[in-house]
């Protein structure tokens, strides 16, 4: 037996199973983040922000002059990262670590996070 299924099913079927992926489609552009770059930024841990829908390291840099300059890191979300092997306790407030950000655009003072050494040269997971 030879069944059509008419084409305004398949339509309906289709969208049904695509919109509701579009919210997280559309959640964040990178945008704002020259992904073509990396910096690495060797700095003290002012706060690590375990959030959602993103975590954030906020990290005070001292340049060779001696002037410091606090950078925010968006870094991905609790649950992914957890996956990888980060805990809320991966940073803590006074750890030096060393960051590699793909920079901000503008220029400013942040970036998306990459990777990280703590202090002790333990390499963090990628998130």
């Amino acid at each position: 037996m030879n069944r059509v299924i008419p084409i305004s099913l398949v339509v309906t079927l289709a969208a049904s199973a695509i919109l509701p992926m579009q919210p997280a489609l559309s959640h964040h552009s990178f945008a704002m983040f020259d992904r073509t770059k990396e910096v690495t930024l060797a700095g003290t841990v002012k706060s690590f922000e375990w959030t959602n829908p993103h975590s954030w390291l906020q990290l005070v840099v001292r340049d060779a002059r001696g002037a410091t300059k606090e950078y925010s890191i968006e870094m991905g979300s609790p649950n992914t990262m957890s996956r990888s092997g980060w805990r809320k306790t991966s940073f803590k407030a006074g750890d030096r670590v060393t960051v590699k950000i793909n920079p901000m655009r503008d220029g400013s003072a942040g970036g998306a996070f990459v990777s990280a050494v703590n202090a002790e040269g333990k390499t963090l997971p990628l998130q």
